[in-house]
């Protein structure tokens, strides 16, 4: 299984590509973590909201690979602990199929992707930048798969 993580914005600072690296490197090829950056909508006063996210929406669907679950991190998603999150991560890999992991834009996601998806993933009642969000999923996902292993990284 791989999962596509799949974001709007590019050019991240380097201590954003080193944290991010540093967790997707730690998971196992049969639950790979393969980022993959989209360019934001061009922003201008001209542009509506709703516009700059249906062209964003637009790339999401062109990189979501075909049969692949959908799985996008939404404010009003569910939030889950480490334990959730692993029983997620057995099942997505029981599952057989990709995962594609959706973080949209500076707007959010056009509603007709956050209809699509299979799973909403609140990360925090917290308002998130961006190029943390990456390096968070990152370990988070790493956190939940090395309870899936009884591996010592997560203690409780």
């Amino acid at each position: 299984m791989v999962i596509h993580f799949i974001t709007v914005g590019q050019k991240m600072p380097k201590w954003v590509q080193e944290g991010y690296a540093e967790y997707a490197k730690r998971l196992p090829k049969s639950c790979a973590l393969k980022l993959v950056e989209l360019p934001m909508a061009q922003r201008g006063k001209t542009n509506s909201i709703e516009k700059m996210k249906a062209e964003e929406a637009k790339r999401i669907t062109a990189a979501i690979p075909k049969g692949a679950r959908i799985i996008v991190l939404d404010e009003h998603g569910k939030q889950v602990t480490t334990k959730g999150l692993a029983n997620k991560l057995e099942e997505w890999l029981g599952g057989g199929q990709d995962i594609a992991l959706i973080v949209g834009g500076p707007d959010g996601l056009e509603q007709s992707l956050i209809d699509a998806a299979q799973w909403k993933w609140g990360l925090s009642n917290l308002t998130l930048p961006h190029p943390m969000v990456r390096i968070l999923v990152a370990e988070q996902l790493y956190r939940a798969w090395s309870v899936i292993q009884n591996h010592p990284y997560h203690r409780e």
